[in-house]
């Protein structure tokens, strides 16, 4: 089978911010298996201070896997005291837990939860708060996601997206919020939590085949605005990150059997205007500046972190070209002139 860059340009920007991989009938098998991480002795030189985050506690829905499980990583790394993750498997919670601990050096636990569920959303937040005595950043990173011409998509598929990525980030918001907003000892007027939503560029402005996660995406960027404005009293800042296509994710690894990751990322990175795919630690320093006393002042607005992937539209003009044809066209231009059609 023959692949286009259209096809690989789509696949990887639909797929690279899902933490959860998704059917439509949640009851039957998944039909893709999403592997845990797996240890990388490969460490990402940070500008940031180890301890810009220090004393914060921090909860994460997606975060056993791909993105979100370096951004948990990149948050522990830089001062945060202990993190939680969510998921809806518990091996498989466990299992990151354990290897973010290893690489880490911090506390890091887990707790089984289904983001449609508001009681389960309530248990995360309980763990967090009982485990480490407060809660100061929550990363909605829990999303589903599949390919779909709108045609052919059923309702339910339809919903159940909604339901994880739109109103499962209202429902953690929701319930994180007494906990976020609750002053912490010794911090009075510094005090400064924070949600972190993460989006997509799907929805800006259309994706072929991703009528459902565009509309979910657009309503959590909503919902972030929203939040923003009513929770600044609260010292709690709401903000959104949208990756672009990033490598070595659950998402574009399977996207072509049999291909390297070398290939994969040039042939996807034609279609970015810095010519490459983007890697989960740039994803996490960005999580990790949002949160920092840096971006006190930021609330609101949605981080866009994909090399330019969504402003991409194939050049009209070679580049080699452009000088020769602009003087041809304005020579041209320059002599049309209204005609009469009598």
């Amino acid at each position: 089978m023959l692949y286009t860059l259209d096809y690989f340009h789509t696949i990887a920007t639909l797929l690279c911010e899902a933490s959860i991989f998704i059917e439509i009938v949640l009851s039957q098998p998944t039909a893709f298996q999403v592997m845990p991480p797996t240890h990388n002795a490969k460490t990402n030189t940070s500008i940031f201070r180890p301890d810009c985050l220090a004393g914060k506690v921090a909860l994460v829905t997606g975060g056993g896997s791909g993105i979100c499980f370096e951004v948990t990583k990149q948050l522990l790394l830089h001062g945060v005291t202990g993190a939680v993750i969510c998921g809806r498997r518990k091996n498989f919670l466990e299992r990151s837990a354990a290897l973010l601990e290893q690489e880490t050096g911090k506390v890091c636990k887990y707790c089984v939860c289904d983001v449609r569920d508001p009681e389960a959303c309530q248990r995360a937040v309980q763990v967090a708060v009982h485990t480490f005595g407060r809660l100061d950043i929550l990363v909605n990173g829990a999303a589903g996601n599949f390919l779909a011409a709108a045609k052919d998509l059923k309702p339910k598929g339809f919903a159940t997206v909604m339901g994880i990525d739109a109103i499962g980030t209202f429902n953690m918001c929701s319930a994180a919020f007494p906990a976020l907003a609750k002053p912490k000892v010794g911090e009075s007027h510094q005090q400064d939590a924070i949600v972190i939503n993460i989006s997509a560029t799907l929805q800006c402005p259309a994706t072929h085949w991703q009528a459902h996660a565009s509309a979910a995406k657009a309503a959590v960027d909503s919902l972030t605005r929203s939040l923003a404005l009513e929770w600044g009293e609260y010292k709690v800042r709401v903000v959104g990150i949208a990756p672009g296509p990033i490598k070595d994710t659950p998402g574009t690894t399977k996207l072509a059997p049999g291909m390297t990751g070398e290939e994969m990322d040039g042939l996807i990175g034609e279609g970015i205007p810095l010519g490459r795919m983007g890697e989960a630690f740039e994803i996490g320093h960005a999580a990790v500046y949002l949160a920092s006393p840096s971006a006190r002042y930021i609330t609101g607005t949605n981080l866009i972190v994909d090399g330019g992937e969504w402003l991409y539209k194939p050049p009209m003009v070679p580049k080699d070209m452009v000088a020769t044809l602009s003087r041809k066209v304005e020579a041209k231009s320059r002599s049309q002139a209204p005609q009469s059609r009598l």
